[in-house]
């Protein structure tokens, strides 16, 4: 493939099959963190038997069937891009940057087949490449589900930071794949080895998990949430959500209610709940958040109920329509995989200016260290102090 012009927020990934201009998504001239690290190139110097310990020489990609089981940024399935891999992603922000990243590189159309962590992966899978997930509920359901297109000679071969992979990392590979091993740590990234047993039973898949909310929280109390995996708090509500919905402002019947980064959808199914005849929009970038959010708003509204269910990054306008949103309610998140960052919180708070009409309210649940009102109140020119304790506040700001 050939280097095309590199993007202000590209930063050049050398590979054995040569060097990419990798950028995250959305681009941003002022992004300082890569589109890639030493675990992607690690494994690939391994997969052109360039790294310490290849013993066997290069791995044979020709023909077979490579599936890459979530690339963060699309650094894996851009350099192997001409053996045409499938991609496995629960990110939507992932999906895209790898979209700009093949074309930036030079990939055919379709060079990649694109699959998300709620679609039927493929029958058989001949070489299993997974970046192992910071959520280890995530990567037991995606095991689970791949397991059944895995044969005795799959190669399985995971990568991630030295603080990526724990001993409950390797079980996961072993009690759902087959005997598990680990590399030496390379620039602080390792490599796990999984050799398939056909006759291992695994066991049914966990997920998704379902639990009943406290007595105590308003319109949502004691309802129904379904968490896929992978989902924010799949295990509990977190104390965050259980604030916010202890304060939700009530919506007329016919408003534009928007659940931003809605996780299993609580938060929306609340002011459902609470708001008879109001509009939802559910919208995340994580597929197995939008699933779960959709799962629990049906168990608790039923099927006819009105609502949308979107993956999508923070408002943009191909998902929501500028000044057609009421209400936006949202717990922004501050981490990026392992970075903490608030360039999230920032889109969000943007995208939900331009999607609410004039009069139309944001309502933001955050850790109050994070001082999110400063940012509100640059944005939309007000900013009000609904709640607040200790550790969170709750904010409100109106577009003018």
């Amino acid at each position: 493939m050939n280097r095309l012009s590199t993007p202000a927020a590209a930063t050049p990934f050398t590979t054995p099959w040569g060097t990419l201009d990798l950028t995250r998504y959305p681009e941003d001239p002022r992004e300082r963190l890569r589109a890639w690290d030493a675990a992607d190139e690690y494994l690939l110097r391994h997969l052109a038997g360039e790294a310490a310990g290849a013993e066997g020489g290069a791995t044979d990609l020709t023909g077979r069937t490579v599936v890459v089981l979530g690339d963060r940024w699309g650094a894996l399935t851009t350099a192997l891009a001409a053996h045409a891999p499938v991609q496995i992603s629960d990110s939507h922000l992932g999906r895209q940057a790898t979209l700009a990243n093949l074309a930036r590189a030079g990939a055919a159309p379709g060079a990649a087949r694109l699959l998300t962590t709620q679609d039927t992966p493929p029958e058989r899978i001949d070489v299993l490449l997974v970046r192992v997930p910071k959520s280890l509920a995530l990567l037991e359901d995606q095991l689970h589900r791949l397991a059944p297109a895995v044969h005795p000679g799959t190669v399985v071969i995971g990568t991630g930071m030295v603080t990526e992979i724990h001993t409950s990392t390797l079980r996961l590979f072993e009690r759902i794949l087959g005997p598990t091993r680990t590399s030496l740590a390379v620039r602080k990234a390792r490599l796990v080895f999984c050799t398939p047993d056909p006759a291992l039973d695994p066991g049914p898949n966990p997920w998704p998990h379902s639990y009943a909310l406290p007595d105590d929280i308003g319109p949502a109390a004691g309802r129904t949430v379904v968490n896929h995996a992978g989902t924010f708090c799949a295990e509990r509500l977190d104390i965050g959500t259980r604030f916010l919905l202890g304060h939700l402002p009530a919506a007329a019947p016919g408003d534009r209610v928007v659940d931003l980064g809605c996780g299993n959808g609580v938060v929306g199914t609340a002011a459902a709940l609470a708001g008879p005849g109001a509009e939802l929009v559910f919208l995340d970038e994580s597929h197995q958040a939008v699933a779960s959010a959709e799962a629990t708003f049906r168990t608790n509204l039923g099927p006819d109920a009105p609502a949308r269910f979107l993956t999508a990054d923070a408002l943009d306008t191909e998902a929501v329509p500028a000044g057609s949103v009421d209400l936006v309610l949202n717990n922004p998140p501050f981490h990026s995989h392992q970075a903490t960052t608030d360039a999230t919180a920032w889109r969000m708070f943007t995208g939900a200016r331009r999607a609410l009409r004039p009069g139309g309210e944001l309502w933001v649940v955050g850790n109050r260290h994070l001082g999110y009102h400063v940012k509100l109140r640059r944005l939309f020119g007000n900013c009000q102090l609904v709640a607040g304790n200790p550790k969170f506040v709750i904010l409100r700001a109106v577009k003018r």
